[in-house]
This record gives C-alpha cells, structure tokens and sequence, in this order.
C-alpha cells in the first residue's frame, strides 16, 4: 500500500513539475520574441511549414467529413422528415466543432511530428547548445516564429477546412441524394452566424497556439527522456508531441465550448 501510494505521490509530482516546465518554456518562447533578430525571416518559413504543406491533408480531410455529413445526416433527418436542414446541420456541425478539431489533428499530425522531430535532432546534434554559446536564445530561434506563424495558419486552415467540407455536403446531400441545392445553401446561409464564426476562430487560434508550443517543447526535451538516447529519444519525442498535443486539442475543445456555449 505504502508503495502505491508513493508510485501515485510521485507520478503527481513529476505531472505537476512537467506542466510547471512547459509554462516557463511557453512564457519565454513568447518573450522572446521582442529580442529576435530576423524574425520575419524565419516566421516566413513556419508560415510554409506549418500552413502551405498543410494544405493538401487539410482539404482532403475536409472534404470527406463533408462527405459523410451529408450521408449521414439526410438519412438520419429523413427519419423525422427534415431533410431539408441538412445544409444547417453540415454548417453548424463543421464551424462549431469538426472544422477546428479536425482541421488541428491534421497539422498536428503532419507538421507538428516534423517539428518535434527537427528540434529533437537539434537537441542530439548539440545545434541547441551551439546558438547558446553563439549568444542566440535558441527559443526564439526555433519556437517563436513557429508560435506565430501558428496564429496566422490555424485559423486560415480552419476555415478552409470549413468550407471544403461544406462543399463535400453539397455533393452528397443535394448531387447524390437529390436534395434541393437551394434548401441545402439557404440552411448553410441562414445558420451560421457571427457567434458561431467567432467560437470556430477562437478554438483554432487556442489549438494552434497550445499543440505547436507543445511540439516545440517535446523536441527541445529530447534530452531528458529517460532510457533511451540518440534516434530512438528523437521518435519518443516526437510520439509523445503528437499524443499529447492531439489530446490538448480535445480537452482545450472542450473547455472553450463550455465556456462559450
């Protein structure tokens, strides 16, 4: 009993000491930003990295959520004869929740690995204690155009998402299942509205600001993962950005909605 209760005691320490770290490497992440040089420079191609490669999955993905909304939601709303809302089920179902959590999952996925990976390798290669040495604040060389380009991209991506996957309703609810085009865009038209624009937004600048900050910090700690080294510290890392960040995103979605609702 005694042990469990230490192994416990302990754990909440070590969870209670990581969250206090990631605090302090987000506060001087955004600090830093004041004293960096080239900064536009380098945001230019977080700007690249996070957002432009991001596209394809992005739309993809958006375009088959659309998809299954549309099928699934006219054949559930024809149940009760209602049909003819299905484009104010697609609208509010992707602005209010799919667009932004899906849509962050995605970046995540592609473009929060790769860059958890490349500072974990920094980390390894000792390029990190290299630009210390140098006198350059590696936080605000490697994670602060990345914290910024993240505010910009995220919500760009969002609503791209969004309007993919409305697109991807229409083709299923209105070309496939010949529901009226015109009753399917006058719902999308009449339901959305600026709170509902403005939750979206609010969600995925919230995301993109804590999934980005939390792959940047897997991979500046590659170091302290304990039991391994090298290669195999590099893809711990990264496997462990991608998992707590997409867990992030679930939690912070449901926190703003609470909020919000």
């Amino acid at each position: 009993m005694m042990r469990l209760l230490q192994a416990v005691g302990q754990n909440s320490l070590a969870t209670v000491a990581g969250l206090g770290d990631f605090a302090m490497f987000a506060t001087r992440a955004v600090a830093a930003a004041a004293g960096t040089r080239h900064l536009g420079r380098r945001w230019t191609r977080a700007v690249h990295e996070l957002g432009v490669r991001c596209v394809p999955v992005v739309t993809i993905v958006g375009l088959f959520a659309g998809l299954v909304l549309g099928l699934q939601g006219y054949y559930v709303l024809a149940r009760f004869g209602s049909a003819g809302v299905l484009g104010t089920f697609v609208s509010l179902t992707l602005t209010r929740e799919l667009a932004p959590v899906l849509g962050a999952l995605m970046i995540v996925g592609q473009a929060g690995s790769a860059i958890a990976a490349e500072i974990g390798i920094h980390r390894n290669s000792e390029q990190i204690d290299a630009l210390t040495t140098m006198g350059i604040d590696p936080l605000g060389y490697l994670v602060t155009p990345r914290l910024l380009a993240a505010l910009m991209v995220f919500p760009i991506l969002t609503v791209a998402f969004t309007l993919v996957g409305l697109i991807g309703g229409y083709l299923s609810g209105s070309l496939l299942l010949g529901l009226d085009s015109g009753v399917y865009w006058s719902g999308v038209h009449g339901a959305i509205r600026i709170s509902d624009v403005q939750e979206c937004l609010v969600k995925a600048l919230v995301f993109g600001v804590v999934t980005t900050a939390i792959c940047c910090h897997s991979g500046f700690t590659t170091h302290q993962r304990t039991g391994v080294s090298g290669s195999r510290a590099v893809s711990a890392s990264t496997t462990r950005g991608v998992v707590l960040a997409s867990i992030a995103t679930l939690a912070a979605d449901y926190l703003i909605t609470s909020f919000l609702v």
